[in-house]
């Protein structure tokens, strides 16, 4: 992991505040969703991107009934109803 040598502290609310900097190379626009993750006493924040509930794609995804599914697993399930 690559330090950065930002240092920021936890407000009351537990929030903590991303430097500009950060947000720009990371491409992370306001109200977007990061996922948070932990790795042993390491805390891993990471932008969220929706993916396939089936296969982890990340491309053509759409939501059916609250879940993500790409457009090759929607073909695959229409045929399988098919044959």
């Amino acid at each position: 992991m690559k330090s950065t040598g930002i240092v920021r502290k936890v407000d009351e609310l537990g929030r903590i505040v991303l430097p500009i900097e950060l947000r720009r190379t990371l491409d992370i626009a306001e109200k977007d969703c990061l996922e948070i993750y932990m790795d042993g006493p390491s805390i891993v924040l990471k932008k969220y991107q929706p993916t396939c509930i089936f296969c982890d794609e990340a491309k053509d995804i759409l939501v059916f009934r609250g879940k993500n599914v790409c457009s090759k697993c929607i073909k695959a399930l229409q045929d399988a109803e098919k044959g």
